[in-house]
Formats: structure tokens, sequence, C-alpha cells
């Protein structure tokens, strides 16, 4: 390493962060908040009051680590308490982001006295012109895939006049890949990007200006896996692009709740179906009925954590009848937050039916169960097409083409595929899987990465 680059990194740097109040943003912007205060780096990281207690256990360097609780402003309509997206249905999200908008001034606040270096963030688009007002430089640090900007947010689309037609094909000189848009998905891709996303701001508004205005944009991928897709951004928007690496995330400080693991513990190793679609991901109740009675068919155990469909109270409610009984002792469905990681982690899980979030997406990659990808919503679908398309490291369900709907039987049928020794299309995933596995927990990967970004971030100081 030559001198001036020793003396940069030696230089400990103090990074603010405030990530969109979803559970999947804070986890992501904390995972890599601990691979920076491993290097002696300081974090100022503001989140909403009550939540703070949630992610203390994964917060591994107290020392180095301050959660700086903020108070979520009362916006009309949205409920008393609401603090994060988990909190209330995927319509009210807008006013949560409304909220987070009137926390301008608290933050300026909060910066002109801590001062940092840096202030990473993602949805909060004033944060770029606030910061530089107070010297401090701003990083668009995008938990979304380097493919999922490109293809969506490329300057070079019509963005103004952007229709569902449009988004069936990638932008001009977009790089080749598996990405492909069927009409449902892109006719609801279309309609969230042109909703209104907080206080008079539309979502593709919000992120093309963030992305336009801050001083540079990361990601946490790395080049082996996206590394077109990176270029093509940092071409488009003129504009370093840093990625962090894989950011595979330290097991939390705690255990296995007692009841989950004495229920996993009754299974042979590799063969239960873990089925887990995140925090927000809510289905309607013929579709919730279709990936239960699914994974039913595959006669493998199963353990499905899922929010209770649209329109029921319950999750006991929802279940097709006759189906408790009929999956006693081998099928369970459960409701509220889990640790995923650990679940991931157990020997008895052989394969995760995922919704195909960023976060879902890398713990299952570094875990030895095969993967089913069930895309929902936005950037979900493209990781899906990018996963089992360009990596072939999971197979995923079978849709309508036109309605967007899947079956009981296509769910049996891509576990079956993935699960099943003799399955081809098993075997080719199952040797990618393993091959990205080894590469991403490879000895020395992560810390290569994390020390660039670091170097990087250095020269944006010069």
């Amino acid at each position: 390493m030559s001198s001036n680059i020793a003396a940069r990194s030696s230089k400990n740097l103090h990074i603010a962060m405030y990530p969109w109040f979803a559970l999947g943003h804070l986890t992501a912007f904390v995972h890599f908040s601990n691979k920076l205060a491993e290097r002696g780096h300081r974090i100022s990281f503001f989140l909403p009051k009550k939540t703070q207690s949630k992610f203390e256990p994964f917060n591994l360097h107290p020392d180095l680590i301050t959660f700086i609780p903020i108070t979520v402003p009362h916006v009309d309509g949205l409920p008393t308490g609401t603090e994060t997206t988990t909190d209330v249905p995927f319509p009210l999200h807008p006013l949560l982001m409304t909220a987070m908008d009137l926390t301008e001034h608290a933050i300026e606040d909060h910066l002109r006295i801590l001062n940092p270096h840096f202030i990473f963030f993602d949805f909060t688009h004033w944060l770029p012109e606030l910061s530089r007002k107070h010297g401090i430089k701003s990083v668009h640090f995008c938990i979304i895939s380097p493919a999922t900007i490109g293809y969506l947010l490329s300057p070079e689309r019509k963005l103004e006049s952007l229709t569902a037609a449009d988004l069936m094909q990638p932008p001009p000189s977009f790089p080749p890949s598996s990405i492909k848009l069927r009409a449902h998905e892109a006719r609801g891709i279309c309609a969230v990007t042109v909703q209104q996303y907080g206080s008079n701001i539309s979502f593709q508004e919000r992120n093309l200006y963030a992305l336009s205005h801050c001083d540079a944009l990361a990601f946490k991928t790395c080049r082996e896996m996206e590394g077109p897709y990176s270029d093509y951004i940092e071409d488009q928007f003129g504009k370093p692009v840093i990625l962090a690496g894989p950011i595979v995330p330290e097991p939390p400080n705690s255990v296995l709740e007692e009841k989950i693991a004495k229920m996993l513990d009754n299974f042979k190793a590799e063969t239960l179906v873990f089925c887990a679609f995140g925090s927000e991901c809510i289905l309607k109740k013929d579709q919730f009925q279709e990936l239960v009675l699914g994974l039913e068919l595959t006669s493998s155990p199963f353990f499905a954590v899922l929010k209770p469909p649209i329109g029921s109270e319950t999750m006991e409610s929802a279940l097709p009848e006759g189906f408790e009984e009929r999956v006693k002792g081998r099928g369970f469905v459960y409701t509220g937050w889990v640790q995923q990681q650990l679940i991931l982690r157990h020997p008895s899980v052989g394969c995760f039916v995922t919704h195909c979030g960023s976060g879902s997406l890398s713990e299952g990659m570094v875990n030895k169960c095969q993967l089913v990808l069930l895309p929902n919503v936005g950037d979900q679908i493209i990781n899906a097409r990018v996963a089992g398309g360009d990596l072939k490291v999971g197979v995923e369900v079978k849709k309508g083409e036109e309605d967007g709907l899947f079956t009981r039987h296509g769910v049996c049928d891509a576990v079956k595929a993935v699960m099943d020794d003799g399955s081809e299309v098993g075997k080719l995933v199952r040797a990618n899987h393993a091959k990205w596995r080894e590469f991403l927990l490879g000895e020395g990967l992560e810390n290569s990465y994390v020390d660039g970004f670091v170097h990087k971030l250095h020269e944006l100081l010069e």
C-alpha cells in the first residue's frame, strides 16, 4: 500500500446515516455501519425513537455506533405512533415519507452539532442540498441494486412521460441481461413510479433528485455480480459509483427463539421449506391460499412467515378450510417478526421461498438452502431476474403473463425443481448457488471491498 493511501485509510471518518424508515433499509444501513465501525470509523445513526430497541442487538460496536432517536412528526391520516413502514399498510407509506420530510429541520440541527464528514441517505432527497450547505458530503447509499436503478430510472428514458410499454424494453444502452418485464409487472411498476410519495413529489422525481444531486452513489454489491450495471449508472449519472461489496451480515447477538428452534430441530437436515416475505408484503387472500396450498403440495415440512392477507384480521381466518388439520406437525404458518438470519442458518432448512427483497436474497445466497424466487413488487422483480437469469442461483415461480397470478402447482413445481436430486434445473442452480456462496464468503473479499470503499470516501474529501 502506498504511503498516501495508508495515511488516508488510517484517518477515522465520522459518518451520519439516515435511511428510509423501512426495516429492510434500516437493517442494511446498520449492517454496513458495523463494517465501517470495525475499522474504527464513527457512526451517528438517525432512526425512529421506539424502533431503536429492535436494532440494539444488531449494533456490534456500541462504542462507535450511536443511535440518535428521531421523533416522527404527526401527519393527518397516519395512525398515532407510526414509525416505520411495518406499522401501516402500503397505501399509507407516502404519508410516512411526508412525516420523514418534516424532520428536515431536526436533522439539520443534529448535523450542525455533529459535523460529520459524510451523510449516507436514500429517500430523503433534500439531504444533498442541506448537507452541502454545511460542508458535508452526501452519499446515496442505495439498497436497491444497480440493475434496478439502471433499468427503471436511467436518464436515457423519457421519464417525464414514462409508460408501461416503455418499461417492457430496457433503456437504449443498457447492458445485455436477463431482465425482462412482463405486462402486469410493467403496469404495476409504472403506477408506483408516478404516484405521489411524500409532500408534492412523485416516487420517480424523489429518486431522480436524490441520485442526481448527491456527491456519490453507493451500492451493496460487487463488480463480479453487477459490474456492467454499475458502469452504466456511473456513465448515466456522471458521478462516482462506489461498491461496498456483498455486505454479508454478521449474525445478531442473540440465539434463535426457543419455540422456533425446537420446531426446526424436529426435521431432518435440509428437508424443511422456509418461506418468508419480509415485513411489508401482504398478499391478496386467493394468492395467500395458493401459496400455502403449494407448500402443502410439496409434501415437505414447511415454515411460512407471512402477514395475514388483505381483508383478513387473523391468520387462522385466512387459511384454507381443513388446512391446519392436514399439515399438523409438518406445516407451520406464523405471523410476526422472526430471526430470519438465524433460521436460514439452521441445518434443517433446505429451501428458502423468498419475495426477493435485496436483504433477504443476500442472506439466502450465503446460506446452503436452495432459492425459490417469488417477487411481489418493484425492485424485487428485477432482483429475481438477475438471480434466476443472470446468476442462475434459483428458480422463479411461474406466473400468468397478463394477470401475474401464481398457482399452488407453480409453487410446488419450483420447490421440487430446486430440492429434488434428479432435477436438471435443480443441479444447475445448486451448483451455481454453491459457487456464488463460496465466492461471497471467500476470505478477503469483503475486507477488500470495504477497505476500497473507505479509500474512495477519503478521495471524495480531497
